[in-house]
């Protein structure tokens, strides 16, 4: 549980200062969109798949997860945090190809991070289970 906290708040304010870094500015809700995908992340860096397999459905992912914060915010908040309604292919605004193919990119190099991360950090008899099971 507290590593699931963990990630959760790594993730979230890695998120921020990704959106920051890229477009200057955040919202709060993208702090809880960030959580999510990482926790979602340690969830595919955990699974015996290939790296470029774990990207994609990390991008996918996380994708998903920044449609249903970017739809709560405009439903529920009246805010549009963002807007990709210029973009090629995009959903609602909310998301596009251009943006998921970035998160490839990045989910690719988070999950090979982790992984690494796991495998130095963990002995063998301590981490042969998924810690998320309850077994």
């Amino acid at each position: 549980m507290l590593e699931r906290a963990m990630l959760f708040f790594l993730g979230g304010g890695g998120y921020l200062a990704v959106e920051v870094a890229w477009r200057g500015t955040t919202h709060w809700t993208m702090f809880l969109a960030g959580g999510v995908s990482l926790c979602l992340l340690q969830a595919l860096a955990l699974r015996p798949m290939p790296l470029a397999a774990a990207a994609g459905l990390g991008a996918a992912g996380v994708s998903g997860v920044e449609l249903m914060v970017g739809a709560l915010c405009r439903q529920v908040l009246h805010l549009a945090v963002w807007d990709y309604s210029r973009e090629w292919g995009n959903l609602a605004g909310l998301i596009c190809p251009r943006y998921s193919l970035y998160w490839f990119v990045l989910c690719g190099w988070v999950v090979l991070v982790l992984r690494v991360a796991r495998r130095a950090t963990c002995r063998p008899v301590y981490c042969t289970r998924d810690p998320s099971s309850n077994t």
